[in-house]
This record gives C-alpha cells, sequence and structure tokens, in this order.
C-alpha cells in the first residue's frame, strides 16, 4: 500500500517504534529524519515517558515542535519549557492509586517534573532509570501533595494477564474520569482524559496548523490505536500484536529491523515524490 498523497507531519511513539528493544536510536532512523526535514515535513514524538525522558532524542532527530510527553499529558519544547499540561484530578488520582494497588501491582506517580517510587529495588525501576536517564524520587507513601500534582499513574507488575486484567477494571470504574491503557505489556498508564495519543494528534494539529488529514502515525502499542483513528494515514510496527496491526492503514517491519526507517521511506518520503 502506498502512502498518504500530502503527509506533512508523521508522529511517532517511541519505545517499541522509533527505538530498538535496547532503547537505541539507530543510524537509519537518524538519517530518514533528515530525509523528512529535507522533504519539508515535520516529524513529532509522543510516548508515556515523561518529557525528561525524550530529550536525549531532541538533538538526534532535530526535533523542532511541541514534543508530547506522559501521552500528551504534558507539551514541551525542545528546551523542555512547558507548552501545556493537563493533571489528574486529586480525588481521581487518588482513587487511580487504590485500584492499581488493590488489584496487586506496584505503582508509580509521575508530576511535571518528577517521577515518584517507593521501593527503588521494585521491578523495572532500574531498567526505566537507565531508559529514560534520570533517578526516581522514592517516597514512604504517595501523598495527597503529590497525588495533587500528578500527570500519569503508573500500575506495573511481570504477570502481564494481572495488568490486562486491571486495565479493564480501572477503565471500568474511571469511566469518563480518566484514560487507561497500557504502554507496554507490564505497565498500565493512567492519565487525564485528555491525556491520551489521539489527543495528540489533535492538539499538534492546531499547534501546527496542519489538518489531522495530513498527519501521519506510527506506532506499536494498543494506546497507539488512539493516534492512528485520529489522523490521516497510521503504521503500525511489525512487533505490534495483530489487534493493533489490524487497525493501521498499513504495516513495516520491526523495530529491532529498522522498521521506522523503512516506513518512513516506504509510506511517507515516498507520498512526496508520488
Amino acid at each position: 500500500m502506498s502512502g498518504h498523497s500530502d503527509i506533512r507531519l508523521l508522529l511517532a511513539d517511541v519505545d517499541g517504534t522509533l527505538v530498538t528493544q535496547q532503547k537505541v536510536l539507530t543510524n537509519a532512523a537518524k538519517e530518514v529524519a533528515r530525509e523528512l526535514r529535507d522533504a519539508g515535513i515535520a516529524l513529532a514524538i509522543t510516548s508515556g515517558r515523561p518529557p525528561r525522558g525524550m530529550s536525549m532524542l531532541i538533538e538526534p532527530l532535530a526535533l523542532q515542535g511541541a514534543i508530547a510527553g506522559f501521552n500528551g499529558g504534558v507539551f514541551v519544547n525542545p528546551d523542555l519549557s512547558v507548552i501545556e499540561s493537563h493533571t489528574l484530578d486529586p480525588a481521581t488520582a487518588k482513587q487511580t492509586l487504590a485500584l492499581i494497588l488493590d488489584q496487586g501491582l506496584d505503582a508509580w506517580v509521575y508530576t511535571e517534573d518528577e517521577w515518584l517510587i517507593r521501593d527503588k529495588e521494585a521491578p523495572h525501576v532500574a531498567r526505566e532509570t537507565w531508559t529514560v536517564k534520570f533517578d526516581a524520587k522514592v517516597v514512604a507513601s504517595f501523598t495527597d501533595a503529590h497525588l495533587a500534582h500528578a500527570v500519569k499513574i503508573v500500575g506495573i507488575s511481570d504477570n502481564l494477564d494481572l495488568v490486562a486484567a486491571c486495565e479493564t477494571v480501572v477503565q471500568k470504574s474511571l469511566g469518563e474520569k480518566a484514560s487507561a491503557a497500557r504502554s507496554q505489556p507490564y505497565y498500565l498508564d493512567v492519565t487525564h482524559l485528555q491525556a491520551n495519543k489521539g489527543t495528540v494528534v489533535t492538539t499538534l494539529s492546531k499547534l501546527l496548523s496542519i489538518p489531522p488529514a495530513q498527519i501521519a502515525t506510527i506506532g506499536d502499542m494498543p494506546n497507539d490505536v488512539l493516534m492512528f483513528r485520529k489522523s490521516g494515514f497510521s503504521i503500525a510496527m511489525g512487533n505490534s500484536s495483530d489487534e493493533v496491526k489490524a487497525q493501521a492503514s498499513a504495516v513495516t517491519d520491526s523495530n529491532e529491523n529498522e522498521g521506522f526507517a523503512n516506513a518512513v521511506r516506504k509510506f511517507v518520503l515516498r507520498s512526496t515524490s508520488a
């Protein structure tokens, strides 16, 4: 399938899409970012990561526009100054935390600029620290003051069925009060209702004055489907589940096999020369 005819912006997920399993940005990915610039196509990134956790990508990709951290919970400029943010309602944050802990998951709380945890040795803390390149702050418990500034609350477990079940419970319990979706099989991200990847598309559309029909999106997880639905052309990674692939306009190779770079050249850049 050929790409959309007049793409002006490519919005890319980060983990599982833009970087390899080892969180490496390949030379091919950097090269196609330059090719997009040369073709006059903007590149933007969105992730469940905090903005600080994406800062190492800004220079190699020469990003110029808004960066959407926390799945759209916070939009920042390339210098990390905040454009807009959506914090969880404090009562909703409190309810979310209780639901996650009651389901037997560990929990993390993110504010605009801090990552709060209760145990440095808990599952995925070391890996996440290496990924985002900054340390979490250990607290004895999550206080009302912390929850008053929560942009994202994460439920964590290596029991993947438990995380999936918790996603369903949280979605049903919170309803329209928040957005809850797995960003990884072991992470359940809960953010403000406006902080989801579908809203990232519409926000970037407004900020950059680019119609959603001229925006292409690429991702690998169920939470990326929200941005697929809002954009003119969508690409699922080869490492996506069949469910995610079925909801994209096209499918590329896996993130271990230059899926991002191949997709840009096959579906996005080809559209400019078609």
